[in-house]
């Protein structure tokens, strides 16, 4: 399965000691450079940074894509790239956490998870402990739907950390 990732996952799976469950999820991690950069940036966590600097080689680096862009004018340039890039590699699915993102990919036509959904996915296939990462998420400056973390938790059988 290919999955393109815009910066926030990737972020916040950096943040959480979690960022190897998309090489274990996705046969494919396609990110375009635009995410590189908005990793490396300095006002970016030391953690993402040195992670960003030294990417593995599971991370498959792409150049940005054009392509046409109506509808995504209030879009950040990583979501934006990733999005675009998604539909060019016809990805499988596309991860993003900004609600607006998800809203313009969901609209293109795109299958969108986030940083919930790939731990919901990790936890189902028996990766990790969701109770335990989502609390290390909630230390972090996650920002979350208290709804969808609280319906993520009850599908999979869980109680809030």
């Amino acid at each position: 399965m290919t999955a393109v990732t815009d910066t926030t996952p990737v972020c916040y799976l950096v943040l959480i000691g979690e960022v190897e469950l998309l090489r274990e999820l996705f046969s494919c991690v396609l990110v375009p450079r635009a995410v590189v950069a908005e990793l490396l940036h300095e006002d970016a966590p030391e953690s993402v940074r040195a992670w960003a600097a030294n990417l593995p080689s599971w991370i498959s680096v792409h150049d940005n894509p054009v392509g046409p862009t109506a509808g995504m004018e209030e879009l950040q340039v990583g979501e934006l790239n990733a999005i675009l890039l998604a539909e060019r590699a016809h990805a499988d699915i596309v991860l993003i956490d900004e609600k607006s993102a998800r809203r313009v990919a969901n609209a293109r036509g795109l299958r969108v998870t986030g940083t919930l959904g790939v731990l919901a996915e990790a936890a189902t296939r028996g990766l990790l402990d969701l109770p335990a990462a989502i609390d290390r998420l909630c230390k972090t400056n996650f920002r979350y739907s208290p709804s969808l973390l609280k319906a993520t938790l009850e599908r999979l059988g869980s109680k809030k950390p």
